[in-house]
């Protein structure tokens, strides 16, 4: 493109405009953020002179401070929760009991331990090692493995202290949060008072639903299919369409294509600033932000950059909601028939299951709603009287702990430049194949003493029941593959996984990934136990579970064998669906802190209004800014984060190694799949269920949750991608050679 001289000038002069609107919106914003920060010390500062009273209690502190407990812990570590959720426990060096506790279930007493011991070398004895993998027996191949960990570890130098973690040149490690020492931290084991999970007595009101392509105009709902001009699709235009074809008690719009909330992506920085603006547009006359809905929490806008929820009401009656169905799968260029299509197969193949099934706005939604239906109803079963919550402060520390699915892009120097081949590797229904047991109850602190009291049978039991442990960690010398444990990550970064041979560094994770340390097929790592929480083994999971395996496999076979393409194709995308009520219901037991997010209008004068209290300014255009506010942890009765936890830490470390559902020909043994499988130097990238190297995997595939699945193969020499662009051209690439291939 050429550009003229007179061009060139108009565009310079056009640039100083924009840069003189920008300056004074930087300068406002500057100044908001500047107080925000000033206020935000003042407030820490707050807590820490608050937290030094005799009788201070963190959860008060954090209700009027507007933040979490855990941030008060933080703050105040000495802070225990209020005297009247205490729990009975003994204190390592006094026979005093500390208050009654009156919630359900109570919590197991904290086991005595001498002061000083240090912590525990793991060296697990090869008769304990059994009982692993998904209920799988282990080999004596495992058991030769075990007794070499037991060996190797004795033998390692001891590691750097937990205070000091080894660290790479120019990085600096997160700090992640611990369980305060003594009574204090015995003070955090307890249950909710009158919070529990229990089946409901009630089913879900439904609602109409229309499915909209706002590129192509055509609408789909119950009572036939029109074509819509939209202009510009924005929601006033889409809500005053809509509604002048389909009845008021159409309150669910489902965006199938042309993703409306992008439409001026190009004027921001960052997509969540385009769908505020979108969702914040003018409506028609009588239409407002939907305010309240009598006991739904969910009314108000989701500012979400790829799948936004807006909702609207017109008068006090008609309440509607648009949303993107992307939520529950990518629709792949099917039209807005087919997608309708796909909900009403989904629903059939829940209803099998569940006779009171209601598709809620999303597969989230859905998932907790049919997985509550599976709690025991008959009186006297076990647990039928509920799930128990855990404190507020196990929560906390679980959500700064325990993290989800592993991503990473392994670059060069690690791996050469240039690579033999690029394969994709994704486990099918991954998070299916790890329901089948979770932690239930009120947890067992194991603390660094107690753990080394225990006899090898007990340390073996208690790393195989559901448990989150807080570890130090040696990686062994010589070692040359990928990282086997998440560890905090210096920068904006969650988490990444040490590899570096000689490395200790202090982490939390879960019982399965402390075990595949332990006992990878390689060589075993030195783990040390800081401090743990066990819990009792239950099933809370695996009747909802195997239900969704059932309807997900069911129209599996519809999409393989049904007559008519259209109807192949739903049945394909509501299997999709079925995965995303699974992999998403997981994720809502983790209750994350409610962030609510919100928008307010400039004055006509440019100046920014106030924003609520405990709020920060995360956005700002010409017409609105754009607030966000962190709620803490609410009181809900299915907040279940250990078993969010288990499932995520089976997984990852399934990623890794764990058993296949066939046997090795030349062994006789149950064959294993999984990145330590593969050479070292091999493995590219990881994508939560994916694994991309530079091998070809052959594994088994029999279509099973769990089963490796390829979906991606080039077998000629590829350039190994530096950054998230280049992966993304590579899986698009490699895609499209497979199914060429496969043609």
């Amino acid at each position: 493109m050429s550009i003229t001289s007179k061009a060139y000038t108009e565009g310079l002069a056009k640039l100083r405009e924009v840069r003189d609107e920008i300056k004074p919106l930087e300068r406002q914003l500057a100044k908001i953020q500047g107080e925000l920060t000033k206020l935000a010390t003042r407030r820490d500062q707050k807590i820490m002179e608050l937290g030094e009273f005799e009788k201070a209690k963190a959860d008060r502190i954090a209700t009027s401070a507007g933040v979490s407990v855990i941030d008060v812990v933080a703050l105040v570590p000495s802070l225990g929760p209020q005297g009247a959720a205490s729990v009975p426990v003994e204190a390592s060096s006094t026979d005093s009991t500390i208050g009654d506790h009156t919630g359900p279930q109570a919590a197991t007493q904290a086991i005595k331990e001498p002061v000083g011991t240090p912590a525990p070398e793991l060296r697990p004895a090869a008769q304990h090692i059994a009982a692993a993998d998904e209920q799988h027996t282990e080999t004596s191949e495992d058991e030769e493995l075990a007794a070499a960990a037991a060996t190797v570890l004795a033998a390692a130098p001891s590691p750097t202290p937990a205070s000091a973690p080894v660290t790479q040149p120019g990085e600096q490690e997160r700090t992640l949060p611990s369980i305060p020492e003594g009574v204090a931290g015995d003070r955090w084991i307890y249950a909710e008072p009158n919070l529990t999970s229990k089946r409901p007595t009630f089913k879900q009101a439904a609602r109409q639903m229309a499915f909209l392509d706002t590129a192509t105009g055509v609408l789909v709902w119950q009572a036939g299919a029109v074509t819509l001009d939209l202009g510009r699709a924005s929601v006033a235009e889409i809500l005053t369409a809509v509604y002048a074809t389909v009845p008021a008690d159409v309150e669910r719009i489902y965006i199938t294509a042309g993703d409306p909330w992008h439409q001026n992506a190009g004027g921001h920085q960052f997509l969540k600033d385009a769908v505020a603006e979108w969702l914040n547009g003018p409506l028609p006359e009588g239409w407002q932000l939907e305010s309240s809905r009598g006991k739904d929490r969910q009314a108000g806008h989701l500012v979400h950059p790829r799948n936004p929820v807006g909702r609207w009401q017109r008068g006090k009656d008609q309440h509607t909601e648009i949303r993107s169905v992307g939520e529950w799968f990518d629709p792949a260029g099917a039209d807005p028939a087919t997608v309708r299509a796909a909900f009403v197969e989904l629903w059939k193949a829940l209803r099998r299951h569940w006779d009171d099934v209601v598709l809620m706005g999303s597969p989230s939604q859905t998932g907790r709603d049919l997985w509550s239906r599976t709690i025991p109803a008959k009186a006297g079963a076990k647990w039928a009287d509920g799930y128990p919550v855990m404190s507020q402060e196990i929560r906390g520390l679980l959500h700064a702990t325990a993290g989800q699915g592993r991503t990473e892009l392994i670059t060069p120097p690690r791996v050469p430049e240039r690579v033999p081949g690029w394969y994709e590797a994704d486990r099918t229904f991954a998070y299916a194949k790890h329901t089948w047991t979770s932690g239930v109850g009120v947890p067992q602190r194991v603390t660094a003493a107690a753990f080394a009291a225990m006899s090898e049978k007990e340390q073996a039991d208690a790393l195989f029941s559901p448990s989150h442990w807080q570890v130090r960690v040696t990686i062994p010398k010589d070692w040359n593959h990928v990282g086997l444990l998440p560890a905090p990550a210096p920068g904006e970064r969650s988490w990444h996984y040490p590899h570096e041979g000689g490395r200790t560094f202090t982490t939390w994770a879960g019982g399965a990934e402390v075990n595949l340390a332990l006992r990878n097929p390689l060589q075993p790592w030195r783990i040390e136990i800081l401090d743990g929480l066990v819990w009792e083994k239950g099933d809370p999971l695996k009747d909802w579970s195997n239900k969704l395996k059932d309807a997900w496999r069911s129209l599996r076979a519809i999409s393989e064998v049904h007559g008519d393409e259209q109807q192949r194709q739903a049945a394909r995308l509501a299997s999709r669906a079925v995965r995303s009520i699974l992999l998403y219901g997981i994720g809502t037991f983790a209750q994350r802190p409610r962030i609510t997010t919100g928008s307010l209008e400039l004055g006509t004068s440019g100046e920014v209004p106030e924003i609520p209290d405990g709020a920060r300014l995360t956005g700002l255009t010409d017409t609105h800014v754009t607030w966000e506010r962190n709620g803490g942890f609410a009181r809900d009765p299915y907040a279940h984060p250990e078993w969010a936890a288990g499932v995520w830490s089976a997984a990852r470390a399934a990623l890794l190694s764990g058993p296949t559902g066939t046997k090795d020909p030349t062994t006789g043994k149950p064959a294993r799949a999984g990145a330590l499988h593969l050479p070292a130097g091999s493995i590219l990238a990881f994508r939560t269920d994916a694994i991309y190297s530079s091998v070809r995997p052959d594994w088994p595939y029999s279509g099973e949750p769990g089963d490796y699945l390829l979906k991606g193969a080039m077998s000629w020499e590829q350039t190994t991608p530096n950054n998230e662009e280049e992966f993304y051209v590579l899986q698009a690439l490699g895609r499209q050679a497979l199914e060429a291939e496969e043609l």
